[in-house]
């Protein structure tokens, strides 16, 4: 089994190229003017750079070439071409996101490209097999599904990605946390012999998480770069990749070391609940939009990071409550695929209460305490 320092190496690897690459890639775009400029969507003061997918795609290069000198990855090099897709896949998709940043393109001419993308991974054979509807039963894929379901998975990951990305930090930060948290996931598996191996998941979940945390420090309000959907899209797909060749593989009837089974929790639907908080902001968005007769593609200010800054909170503190909901929620998904433990459950159902109380009540009591101050201030009749 290759050992998690060689994997914590490359997602070095990766987040140092992308950190050391992030300032060229600013100066280029000044120079280009490849900008940001703000408008009323837009908080940013003033025009930004926004084509950090550049570093980012970058960092996931240095990461697969890192890789492949270290030998615990032979197996994955040598014994099949699936990070070759994986390259192929990100080298269409970036050069995507980046047009669409640098021109913008309609987006059916982005779903386009999406869907080539799609092929590539199938032709290399980067795709899941099967999947489990908790309650249901085992879906294994046939030839003639595996392009569909492909394409699918990678047009939601990528959407729910891009459509997060509102807010500085936000994005990278949730991306980070989700790879990580599948990352743990998927060396478990692997341990308790529930994934069958060679598997390329793990390596992508970390490289994506190293990508994200090289990039942070750029992108953390005030931000310095955005992601752009040459980032956006990027990410989505790594995260489209892990996901699918770690769930749409997994076993979900094979038990673990310590008993638990996989029947709720299955592989596929962990996937879907580690990266929960995009995936509900996608699900909403359609909804929203749906029912005001508007396009898909509109952008509006109905975002999850919308609402939280309606509510009162600052652009730092929602990006802060959003990573909150996400590490909470991959914290429950990994404890109770993994673990069988219940006291460590109670904990987690307190600390999600105390961050629901603060996502709610904390903008009313700010508001509440500035007018008991004012009061003070201004005094109460005539003596005042």
């Amino acid at each position: 089994m290759i050992s998690v320092a060689s994997y914590l190496i490359v997602g070095l690897v990766a987040a140092v190229a992308t950190a050391v690459a992030m300032p060229f890639v600013v100066r280029l775009a000044h120079r280009q003017q490849w900008l940001a400029t703000p408008d009323e969507r837009r908080m940013h003061p003033v025009p930004t750079p926004d084509v950090g997918g550049i570093a980012m795609f970058v960092g996931i290069l240095a990461g697969v070439i890192g890789a492949s000198a270290i030998a615990d990855f032979d197996p994955l090099f040598d014994e099949s071409t699936e990070i070759i897709g994986v390259v192929v896949a990100c080298a269409i998709t970036f050069a995507l996101g980046l047009l669409d940043d640098i021109r913008d393109i309609s987006p059916p001419a982005k779903v386009s490209g999406l869907v080539v993308a799609a092929i590539a991974l199938v032709w290399f054979g980067v795709t899941m097999f099967q999947f489990r509807v908790p309650f249901l039963d085992v879906f294994v894929l046939s030839d003639d599904w595996v392009p569909l379901f492909t394409v699918l998975w990678l047009l939601g990951m990528t959407q729910a990605v891009n459509l997060i990305d509102g807010l500085d930090g936000l994005a990278a930060g949730i991306v980070a946390i989700g790879a990580g948290a599948f990352f743990i996931y998927s060396i478990e598996l692997t341990k308790g012999n529930l994934l069958p191996q060679p598997n390329i998941g793990p390596l992508i979940a970390i490289i994506a998480v190293g990508v994200c945390v090289g990039f942070l420090p750029f992108n953390f309000n005030p931000a310095s770069i955005f992601m752009g959907d040459s980032g956006a899209l990027l990410l989505g797909l790594l995260m489209a990749v892990a996901t699918s060749v770690v769930g749409g593989r997994a076993d979900p009837d094979t038990q673990s070391a310590n008993g638990q089974t996989y029947f709720f929790l299955a592989p596929m639907f962990i996937s879907l609940l580690v990266l929960a908080v995009p995936i509900v902001d996608v699900l909403f968005a359609v909804i929203r939009r749906t029912a005001s007769g508007r396009s898909f593609a509109e952008a509006d200010m109905g975002h999850l990071h919308h609402r939280l800054i309606q509510l009162g909170h600052g652009p730092r503190r929602a990006v802060v409550i959003l990573w909150g909901w996400a590490a909470l929620f991959s914290t429950v998904v990994l404890f109770s695929a993994l673990y069988s433990t219940g006291s460590a459950l109670v904990l987690l159902v307190l600390a999600g209460t105390a961050l629901s109380l603060f996502t709610v009540l904390h903008p009313k009591l700010r508001r509440d305490d500035a007018q008991i101050h004012e009061e003070d201030l201004v005094g109460d009749g005539p003596h005042a």
